[in-house]
């Protein structure tokens, strides 16, 4: 469960970590009011789970209370990135010196937990990362030694980090592990000219096993998901958003993550993990497709069914009834194997969509569904 930056913010707070004063609000009177409260000159920020908010328009500096109220008033309501704006907060302005990096994530293959730490903090951390890796360290973290204020001092010597730092590493770590987080991250973390170490936005995820141990965050926590996650969440569907062009459609949860794998090594990015388990009935295609078509992002779907119970016959059949009731807009290749296989690719064959190909490998059908992203 993703928290909003308020709520990341309040979490600092709780653990000794300082951060500006700030309130949230969804009226743009009150914004005003808050404005007032907090000196008059403040930033308006809109409390969404995604990122570019700022060059999406959605952190501004707002100069007196009714310039904040102005502001409040364009930024509830956006959208950004597919989340709507329903809450801002405003925030007394930092005099910033230097803007750094910091995160705490779950390292699953290592069974342990990884440390990004860099000197260069801000809007253009991905940049940074991309084009000058050096710049970003990663210090694995040992879950039963945890972060020390010894294993602290490593990790920003290693970054770059200033010595009052230290303190803030070690502090998020309790975060991290009492807060029942998979994910920490402070960007920027800001030493300001007068010497103070500030979080200036947070971005924390917890853990989902740990929601009744969480239950402070339930309603608003959970209440503004991804929106097709939501969606897809009301339609039984056991879907998660990722950052690709391929959609992916498949029979159970390590064939999916397989065909993750192979649309990547193809030279494409998977937009999303979909599972749709034993069934495969018309109305669980229909759904899946549905959701997978109105991420913007996709360019082709990739389904991908290997027939054990379920029948490749009976996918086939999914499919064909699920195409009457959805526009198919992007190109759609199937690779069937397994239980009645050959039957399900001729019903396939005898729809005859235009949009829809078969393969009869999953790295062929990869590879066709990866060809046809690029191409689009």
């Amino acid at each position: 469960m993703d928290l909003y930056e308020h709520q990341a913010r309040e979490l600092f707070e709780e653990h000794g970590i300082l951060v500006p004063r700030a309130e949230v609000t969804d009226s743009p009177k009150e914004a005003r009011e808050i404005a007032r409260r907090l000196g008059g000159r403040v930033v308006v920020k809109a409390q969404v789970k995604t990122g570019g908010r700022g060059k999406a328009g959605g952190v501004k500096l707002a100069a007196d209370p009714a310039a904040a109220e102005l502001t409040a008033r364009q930024i509830l309501g956006m959208d950004i990135k597919g989340h709507t704006v329903g809450k801002v907060m405003l925030a007394q302005p930092v005099d910033i010196e230097t803007e750094f990096y910091v995160s705490y994530v779950l390292d699953r293959a290592a069974g342990g937990f990884l440390a990004i730490a860099s000197a260069e903090g801000g809007m253009d951390i991905e940049e940074v990362a991309a084009t000058r890796p050096d710049a970003v360290v990663r210090v694995h973290i040992d879950p039963a030694e945890g972060v020390t204020s010894a294993k602290a001092g490593e990790i920003a010597d290693a970054a770059g980090l200033p010595p009052q730092t230290v303190d803030v590493l070690v502090r998020l770590w309790e975060v991290l592990i009492r807060e029942d987080a998979l994910l920490v991250e402070v960007n920027p973390l800001v030493r300001t000219r007068q010497g103070q170490i500030l979080a200036l936005d947070g971005k924390v995820t917890l853990d989902d096993n740990a929601r009744f141990r969480q239950a402070r965050w339930g309603a608003e926590g959970a209440e503004h998901d991804d929106p097709l996650e939501a969606v897809a969440a009301a339609k039984g569907l056991n879907y998660v958003k990722l950052d690709g062009e391929v959609g992916i459609i498949g029979n159970g949860a390590g064939l999916v993550m397989s065909t993750l794998d192979v649309v990547a090594g193809c030279g494409a990015r998977p937009a999303n993990f979909l599972d749709i388990g034993g069934g495969a009935s018309a109305q669980i295609m229909a759904d899946g497709l549905t959701v997978i078509l109105s991420d913007p992002a996709v360019k082709s779907v990739f389904v991908n069914v290997f027939g054990g119970i379920t029948a490749c016959d009976a996918v086939a059949d999914g499919i064909v009834q699920a195409l009457d009731t959805v526009r198919l807009t992007k190109p759609l290749v199937v690779r069937l194997d397994g239980n009645n296989a050959a039957r399900g690719r001729v019903i396939l064959d005898e729809r005859a969509h235009p949009l829809v190909q078969q393969a009869t490998t999953m790295d062929g059908a990869a590879h066709k569904a990866a060809q046809l992203a690029n191409a689009a």
